[in-house]
C-alpha cells in the first residue's frame, strides 16, 4: 500500500500534528459569524439600528428582505472572491503569509462592523471580512494538506471542520443571551468573539514554518529544508521526502511551464483532477446542508408557528422543533448542534483508521437524500401536526449526523487531495469558490420555496434536494478515487498514470523518479524496455498505454 513506508506514530509527527492543529482553528471564526449574523436579525438592539418600526410584528420591529438578502449574501460573496483569488495570491506569498493578510482583514471588517453604525458600514464589514474569510477557509487548507504526514491528512482536516461546527454552537449560545439586552451591545459583544481565535492563530504563526511544498515550489531550497526538519521526526524522513517533493514538481515542469488559471483545463490529467476536487467541495451544498442546518429567514406577513403573530425569524432547525413542540425551541436547537459537533468529534475518531472517502461520501450522500425525502413526504401527508414534528426531529438528527460524519469533512479532505502541487492553490481554491458559491445559491433561494409568500412548500423543499443527494452520490462512487494515506506525490503519480477510480485503491507506486522514466519510456517508442527503480516489474511501452 503507497505510504507504508512512512514512519507513523501520533508522538513522532507531534510538531507536525501540533502545526496543523493550530491551522485547523482558523474555521472557528468563520462558524461564529455564521450563526451570529443570522441571529442579529432577531435581535431587537440589531433591528433599532439597522431596521424599522413596524407595530404589526411580534417585537416591533422589523428589517427588509433586501437588507437582510445583502447581509447574508455580501460576506459568501467576498468569501467567493477571495478563494478565486487563491491561486495568483499563492504565486506571490505563502501559506502562512496568506493567513496574516485574512486575520488583519476580518479585523478591519469587524471593527468597521462594530463603530459604524450606518447600513453602508454595515455592508462594506460583511464583503470585507468574506475576503477575509475566504483566505482564511482556502490557505489555511492548503498548509494542512501540504503539511500534515499522509496517513494524519484526514484526521487535521476533520478538526478543521470541528472547528466550524463548534463556532457555530457557541455563536448560537451566545445570541441567545445577548439577544435580551437593550441597544447596540446585544449585537457588539457577540462580535467581539471574532478577534479571540484569529488573535491566538497569529502568535502561534510565529513558532511553525511555512509549507515546504510551497517553498520548494518557488526554489527557497534551504528555508524548505528546514521547514521540514521542523515538521518530521528524522533526518530519513526528511531526506525522502525532500527527494520526492523535488523530483514531482520537475516533472510538473518539464510537463508545462508556468501556471496560469486555464492550465486547469489544459490538458485531461489536470482537467480530470479540477472536476473532481470541484465536485467533492461541491458535495456539501449538493445535499441540502444549507437548507437543513442553515440561514434564518423572515417572513413579515405570516407566523407558521404562531397564529397570534406575524414574523418568524428562526433557523430551520429551531423551526422543525417549534413545529414539533417538545420543549424549547432553543436549547432543542443548540442540542441539534451539538449533536453534528459530536457526529465530527465521532468522525475524527475513526478517519485516521478507516477514512475511505469515497464510501463514507457515497453512503452519508444517501442518508441526507432520503432522510429529506421522508421529511417532504411525512410533511406533506400530515402537515402541522405533532407527530410530523417529532418525525421531523428525528429525521433532522439523522441528517446531522450523516452530514457532519460522513459528507462534510471528506469533502474537504477529497477535494485538497486530488489537485497537482503545481496548481494545487488555483484547484482548491476554484474548488472552495464553487462551495461558496453553492452555499450561497441554496440560501439565497431557499426563501422562496419554504416563505409563505412565496411558494411556501416548507419542508416538502426536501423534493428538491433527494435527486440532488442522490446525483452526488452516483457521481462519487463511480468517478472520485481513494487515496486514504497516499502523500501527495504518490496521487500525482497515479493521476498521470490516468488511472480509472477503482483502481486508485490497489495501485502499487513506484515513486516520482521511477515515473519520469515510464513517462520518458513511453515518450520514446524505440527504447523498448524501461527498468523501474525500486520496483523489479518491468514497464513496457504497451504496458504504460494500457494504463492510459
Amino acid at each position: 500500500m503507497g505510504g507504508s513506508q512512512e514512519k507513523n506514530g501520533l508522538r513522532l509527527h507531534w510538531k507536525s500534528l501540533a502545526a496543523c492543529s493550530l491551522i485547523s482553528m482558523s474555521p472557528f471564526q468563520y462558524g461564529v459569524d455564521f450563526t451570529l449574523i443570522g441571529g442579529f436579525q432577531a435581535m431587537v438592539g440589531f433591528l433599532k439600528v439597522y431596521g424599522e418600526p413596524s407595530p404589526n410584528t411580534s417585537i416591533g420591529w422589523n428589517i427588509s428582505s433586501e437588507r437582510q438578502q445583502l447581509i447574508s449574501s455580501l460576506m459568501t460573496l467576498g468569501a467567493f472572491v477571495g478563494s478565486c483569488s487563491a491561486g495568483p495570491v499563492a504565486t506571490y506569498i505563502g501559506r502562512k503569509t496568506a493567513l496574516y493578510i485574512a486575520v488583519f482583514l476580518i479585523y478591519v471588517a469587524n471593527i468597521i462592523m462594530m463603530t459604524d453604525a450606518t447600513i453602508g458600514g454595515l455592508y462594506a464589514g460583511r464583503l470585507i471580512i468574506g475576503l477575509g474569510n475566504g483566505f482564511l477557509m482556502t490557505f489555511s487548507q492548503l498548509y494542512i494538506q501540504e503539511c500534515s504526514p499522509a496517513r494524519y491528512r484526514g484526521l487535521m482536516l476533520g478538526a478543521f471542520q470541528f472547528w466550524t461546527s463548534f463556532g457555530s454552537l457557541l455563536g448560537t449560545i451566545v445570541d441567545n443571551f445577548t439577544a435580551k439586552i437593550d441597544g447596540r451591545d446585544s449585537y457588539i459583544i457577540p462580535l467581539g468573539l471574532i478577534f479571540i481565535i484569529p488573535a491566538f492563530l497569529c502568535a502561534g504563526m510565529f513558532f511553525i514554518p511555512e509549507s515546504p511544498r510551497w517553498l520548494l515550489q518557488h526554489d527557497k531550497v534551504d528555508q524548505a529544508r528546514k521547514a521540514l526538519v521542523w515538521l518530521r521526526p528524522d533526518q530519513e524522513t526528511v531526506n525522502k521526502e525532500m527527494e520526492d517533493i523535488q523530483t514531482a514538481i520537475e516533472l510538473e515542469q518539464n510537463l508545462a511551464n508556468g501556471v496560469s488559471v486555464w492550465d486547469m483545463f489544459a490538458n485531461p490529467v489536470d482537467r480530470r483532477r479540477t472536476i473532481l476536487a470541484v465536485a467533492a467541495v461541491c458535495t456539501q451544498a449538493a445535499s441540502g446542508a444549507m437548507f437543513m442546518i442553515g440561514e434564518r429567514v423572515t417572513s413579515r406577513n405570516q407566523n407558521l408557528l404562531n397564529d397570534d403573530a406575524n414574523e418568524y425569524v428562526l433557523a430551520y432547525g429551531t423551526y422543525f422543533f417549534e413545529m414539533a413542540n417538545v420543549g424549547n425551541a432553543f436549547e432543542n436547537s443548540c442540542i441539534l448542534t451539538a449533536l453534528g459537533v459530536v457526529a465530527i468529534l465521532i468522525n475524527i475518531a475513526v478517519i485516521t483508521r478507516i477514512g475511505r472517502r469515497r464510501l463514507f461520501l457515497t453512503v452519508g450522500l444517501i442518508i441526507c437524500g432520503f432522510s429529506q425525502l421522508i421529511i417532504a413526504i411525512v410533511y406533506n401527508v400530515r402537515p402541522g401536526t405533532q407527530p410530523t414534528g417529532k418525525a421531523i426531529v428525528g429525521l433532522s438528527v439523522i441528517f446531522i449526523f450523516a452530514y457532519n460524519g460522513m459528507v462534510s469533512t471528506y469533502a474537504w479532505v477529497s477535494g485538497g487531495e486530488l489537485p497537482s502541487q503545481r496548481l494545487r492553490s488555483y484547484t482548491f481554491g476554484l474548488a472552495a469558490a464553487m462551495g461558496f458559491l453553492g452555499a450561497w445559491l441554496a440560501t439565497f433561494t431557499a426563501p422562496y420555496f419554504i416563505n409563505p409568500d412565496s411558494l411556501n412548500w416548507g419542508p416538502k423543499y426536501g423534493y428538491i434536494w433527494f435527486p440532488s443527494c442522490l446525483v452526488a452520490a452516483a457521481f462519487i462512487f463511480f468517478y472520485l478515487p481513494e487515496v486514504k494515506g497516499r502523500t501527495l506525490e504518490e496521487i500525482d503519480e497515479m493521476f498521470e498514470q490516468r488511472l480509472p477510480a477503482r483502481k486508485f485503491a490497489s495501485y502499487k507506486c513506484v515513486g516520482p523518479a521511477a515515473l519520469e522514466q515510464r513517462l520518458k519510456a513511453a515518450e520514446n517508442p524505440a527504447n523498448g524496455e524501461a527498468r523501474v527503480s525500486g520496483d523489479s516489474e518491468k514497464v513496457t511501452t504497451e504496458t504504460i498505454e494500457n494504463k492510459a
